[in-house]
């Protein structure tokens, strides 16, 4: 059976941290389980102050009541809830039964104080998410003329 460290490991954000940074994170770590239906994360709403890591089990995630993406073990939602504390970006309900890791933003920004490699990371990620919508904003714009 893998350990939260191990599983926090599988996440690309975590994945170079040393073994006592990701002990150390893992303390952190809340485990919630939830049913197939349940929406955890609702867009447009401040539902909730954490990040997500699926451990077991699969969620779709959707904006504007459309289907983006599925998800699944090692992926994570939330990210931007570390860093602008506003409004959710999409809605995640899980289709199977999920186990998460959840960590509190609060207890996040102190590790990525104490961990700059785990803010600079998160930066990168955040950044490719952001390039990743403006090509998706400028091919709905050309789809439209």
């Amino acid at each position: 059976m893998p350990t939260v460290a191990d599983e926090l490991k599988a996440v690309k954000l975590f994945a170079g941290l040393s073994q006592r940074q990701l002990r150390q994170l893992s303390r952190l770590v809340k485990e919630r389980t939830y049913r197939p239906g349940v929406t955890i994360v609702e867009e447009g709403t401040m539902s909730g102050v954490g990040f997500f890591i699926l451990a077991e089990g699969e969620a779709s995630v959707s904006v504007d009541g459309q289907e983006v993406a599925r998800i699944g073990p090692g992926s994570h939602f939330g990210e931007l809830a570390l860093i602008n504390e506003d409004a959710r970006t999409a809605s995640v309900t899980a289709v199977t039964r999920l186990r998460c890791h959840v960590i509190a933003f609060w207890d996040f920004r102190k590790f990525a104080r104490d961990n700059p490699d785990v803010a600079w990371r998160l930066l990168q990620h955040v950044g490719t998410l952001l390039v990743a919508e403006r090509t998706r904003n400028a091919r709905a714009a050309l789809a439209l003329a």
